[in-house]
């Protein structure tokens, strides 16, 4: 009883700060099992969040899903795959897309995410019109993907596409041409041509291509070498 009294006289304005503060989501579950107040004050603080990295914790498409659909102000998503590993499928995709928050998130990462394809992408990037920083290194996209996102997100600056190699040069030149603020891109380890990266130069000659050995080759193309 006298447990129960003292956490009732905390204001739950100063209980959803506290809560904001910290950043074990398996303490915030456990913080939200205590009373209803705590719960309460729990999705308040998750409310307040502008930005949510998964980044080494043990998530799944529910568990994932649930946190996002709280996160009312979220603009920043991080759900990279680490060390421990982050499951998300394209189920957990489609979950995602219908949180309030996904049509004013400017930043995503999916990076790693090997479980995912370009249903859940196409899916998901359906609803990011507010889209700016995108990373899908790592995954088995193809140019679907690359045909949404040009589609969806026309305020896109950045996109990281490390060592997606099922995308090509056709869906590259689309992106490109329809995502017209687009400042950088990474293309390490993808198996486009060198062609590829004048052809979308010549479209945005401002266009940032990384790793820079790449826009260098791109650039300054080897001379040829004439017979004696």
């Amino acid at each position: 009883m006298g447990r129960e009294a003292a956490i009732d006289r905390l204001p739950l304005d100063l209980l959803a700060y506290i809560f904001s503060l910290v950043t074990s989501f398996t303490e915030l579950a456990q913080a939200s099992g205590v009373c209803k107040k705590w719960r309460k004050a729990v999705n308040q603080s998750m409310a307040r969040r502008e930005s949510l990295s998964f980044a080494g914790w043990r998530m799944n498409d529910d568990s994932t899903s649930r946190l996002v659909h709280l996160a009312y102000n979220l603009k920043e998503l991080d759900i990279s795959r680490s060390r421990w590993g982050c499951h998300v499928t394209d189920n957990g995709l489609y979950q995602i897309a219908s949180a309030r928050c996904v049509s004013n998130l400017s930043s995503i990462s999916l990076w790693g995410m090997t479980a995912i394809t370009d249903s859940g992408v196409v899916q998901l990037v359906s609803r990011t019109s507010s889209l700016q920083h995108l990373n899908i290194g790592g995954t088995f996209i193809t140019d679907e993907s690359l045909f949404a996102i040009a589609e969806r997100c026309h305020h896109l600056k950045t996109i990281g596409m490390w060592c997606c190699r099922h995308v090509t040069e056709r869906g590259l030149l689309v992106l490109v041409n329809k995502c017209r603020k687009l400042e950088s891109i990474n293309l390490w380890g993808t198996r486009v041509p060198v062609d590829c990266f004048i052809a979308l130069l010549s479209i945005s000659p401002a266009l940032q291509i990384k790793p820079m050995q790449l826009l260098h080759n791109a650039q300054n193309p080897p001379p040829l070498l004439h017979a004696v």
